[in-house]
């Protein structure tokens, strides 16, 4: 049973730059009401922040947001700003451009130029002079294609000092060299856990060897993206929680830490008890034989040849 008072610092530190954050954080996604990335209901705004203010609490000092992180009525960054500011000193906040919401919640793409426009939203909306990191979030329609033009701006807004540091999110192998080709990269934000193909473990273990982090999303959510987990955990997942006492969202995160000291967590909830236990999985360690058992279980689930 691990303790739900474990601090975030229970996983070591990794460095985003020249800014050094412990490696389980927290994603502001689910904050602001019952469904991410529609109007929906609503979050209760006291209890939101209280989430915030414990994580602060717990050792978080990396926090993900975006400005179209909102609902109706609740905007994540403007609940960081009312839990969080003053900032603390080691306090890292991680937003992203590119996707933006109108008023109505309809998606729109910035083009390169209106890149600006929305980091000073976020500069507004979180009460700061500058961002400490920004990725690029590529939408699913360039996965294949070339980002230079829009990491250029952003490079363009760090050079202005608007933006501290670079990251990309939602891209390719080669779309992450074409952003180093033009700009320092710090960071990685890609969908990545458990059961995930051999292409993207192969993705996590390059960006360590070019010292770039990995900061995976849906790494408890799964299939279940931005509606969270589908409960329908591997019975290999549910063993491997039972030997050790803790939930299967805590193997999942132990095991994302467990890819490598450049591998970062940034689980999201508005729940204070998931808050706590997502912070407590950064001193579970899974044991040689736990890693093969879920190794195993993966490889059992994907499908044979084609007959």
């Amino acid at each position: 049973m691990l303790d739900s008072t474990t601090a975030a610092a229970a996983a070591g530190t990794w460095k985003l730059g020249d800014l050094t954050v412990n490696r389980v954080g927290f994603g502001a996604m689910r904050l602001t009401g019952t469904a991410p990335f529609d109007m929906g209901a609503p979050s209760d705004r006291e209890r939101s922040i209280h989430v915030l203010r414990r994580a602060v609490d717990l050792g978080v000092n990396h926090i993900d947001t975006a400005a179209f992180y909102f609902s109706s009525l609740r905007s994540a960054n403007e609940l960081i700003n009312r839990a969080l500011a003053p900032y603390p000193d080691d306090l890292v906040i991680v937003t992203k451009v590119w996707p933006g919401r109108n008023t109505s919640g309809e998606w729109w793409w910035a083009t390169p130029e209106q890149l600006r426009g929305q980091v000073e939203e976020n500069l507004r909306q979180l009460g700061r002079d500058h961002l400490d990191v920004v990725n690029l979030r590529v939408p699913p329609s360039r996965r294949s294609g070339s980002i230079a033009e829009h990491f250029g701006a952003l490079a363009g807004l760090r050079d202005a000092g608007l933006v501290r540091h670079l990251g990309v999110s939602n891209v390719t192998p080669e779309q992450l060299a074409e952003a180093r080709a033009i700009a320092p990269v710090v960071c990685v934000q890609n969908p990545y856990g458990i059961g995930a193909p051999a292409e993207d473990q192969e993705f996590v273990r390059a960006c360590g060897e070019q010292g770039v982090a990995f900061v995976p999303f849906f790494a408890i959510a799964g299939a279940g993206r931005e509606a969270g987990a589908s409960g329908t955990d591997s019975e290999t997942v549910l063993a491997v929680a039972r030997a050790h006492g803790v939930t299967p969202a805590q193997v999942r995160l132990a095991w994302i830490l467990q890819q490598g000291p450049h591998v970062l967590a940034i689980p999201g909830t508005s729940d204070p008890e998931h808050l706590a236990a997502n912070v407590a999985a950064g001193a579970l360690r899974l044991s040689d034989d736990d890693m093969a058992l879920l190794a195993g279980d993966h490889l059992a689930r994907q499908p044979g040849p084609a007959r």
